[in-house]
């Protein structure tokens, strides 16, 4: 497993404990650890995972939510859904890898899933294009979204990408339209989407498949207009600055929750979802089948105002020190976050109200 800076202690306290458990000491005859000196560290593990997990910052947070070994879309559509069925194109110009797409159930109710894949290993990472989409990803969901529409199949979106792709043949090929044409897509759907953020949930790359009815965080994912390391290379002409601007962003699950841009926060097992991928992984179907059933009873238009209703007001009792983007423009650039801590740079919440309203307006 890897460990993140912050981790050391642990990462000893973890490699003692799997040296205790082996039925052999290194003069390769038996051990004579007895379980109780195993039960003793395994406690000592769980009090240092609580001390480091119940201190963190937006920017070890961030680190959190890029963890190699944190579960992606592709597990857990495998271990949530029954019989998933991808599909794949956009009958348009190919494939993209970087989205697995299909229909599958889940307790026995049709849903389509849309997952955002980085992929595992350097191999599957490249394949995936570590999740960032290009303009026939977006379009094959649009497609399939639609599909959907038509046979009152219910949506559900793993959102994990550092945004879309950048690149030159994605930019002639219309990434910002394919992108604009998912938001409103999901805008006009009668059916219900449901949207997980299960690692980081990067920009527009995001945001064209989380305008959903219910927006719900893991508990060490991150959501926001830029990543901190962008953040900090705009406004200071500095990337060492990334934490900092991690904290300002504001770009945490809490930090949303509070100001209302998402619906809820999905716990995860203690020291991150990637110590124990099965526990999250149930946590997030039971979720997901609550939702279902919720807006079984409610009608395809009490869905869409539902979702409409709920961007648009997006913004309008955020608190007062959260500032403007007149505020914004005035910051001094060579200044830092030290001498201006009530300064909220950029916010999902601004980026998402002022994209959903000149859509629907």
């Amino acid at each position: 497993m890897q460990y993140l800076d912050f981790e050391k202690d642990l990462e000893q306290l973890d490699k003692s404990l799997d040296e205790l458990k082996n039925p052999f000491n290194e003069e390769g005859g038996l051990s004579s650890v007895n379980s109780s000196q195993i039960d003793d560290l395994e406690d000592k593990i769980q009090l240092k995972i609580n001390e480091i997990y119940s201190n963190l910052d937006g920017w070890k947070k961030t680190k959190i939510a890029r963890h190699d070994n944190r579960p992606r879309a592709q597990f857990y559509i495998s271990s949530i859904f029954e019989n998933f069925q991808q599909v794949a194109g956009d009958r348009n110009f190919g494939e993209d890898e970087a989205a697995i797409t299909g229909f599958a159930k889940i307790n026995g109710e049709s849903v389509l899933v849309i997952g955002q894949e980085k992929g595992n290993d350097t191999q599957s990472r490249i394949r995936r294009n570590f999740g960032m989409m290009r303009p026939e990803g977006y379009r094959k969901c649009i497609r399939l979204m639609k599909l959907a529409e038509n046979y009152n199949v219910p949506v559900i979106t793993f959102i994990d990408t550092p945004g879309a792709y950048p690149g030159k043949g994605a930019e002639e090929r219309g990434q910002a339209e394919a992108i604009a044409q998912s938001i409103n897509c999901c805008l006009g759907l009668k059916v219900p989407i449901i949207s997980v953020v299960i690692g980081e949930g990067g920009s527009g790359g995001a945001i064209a498949l989380a305008t959903s009815n219910k927006v719900l965080m893991l508990e060490h994912s991150i959501y926001s207009v830029i990543s901190p390391e962008g953040c900090a290379s705009i406004l200071w002409k500095d990337a060492t600055k990334s934490k900092d601007a991690a904290e300002a962003m504001h770009l945490t699950a809490q930090d949303l929750e509070k100001y209302k841009i998402i619906d809820g926060i999905l716990e995860e097992p203690k020291g991150g979802a990637h110590r124990n991928p099965d526990q999250m992984s149930g946590k997030i179907k039971d979720q997901l089948v609550t939702q279902i059933l919720n807006y079984k009873s409610k009608s395809p238009d009490e869905i869409l105002d539902e979702r409409r209703n709920k961007f648009k007001s997006i913004g309008e009792n955020l608190p007062a020190d959260l500032v403007s983007f007149d505020a914004i423009s005035q910051v001094n650039l060579k200044s830092s976050l030290s001498k201006n801590k009530k300064t909220i740079l950029i916010s999902l919440a601004i980026f998402s109200a002022v994209v959903i309203f000149l859509i629907l307006n």
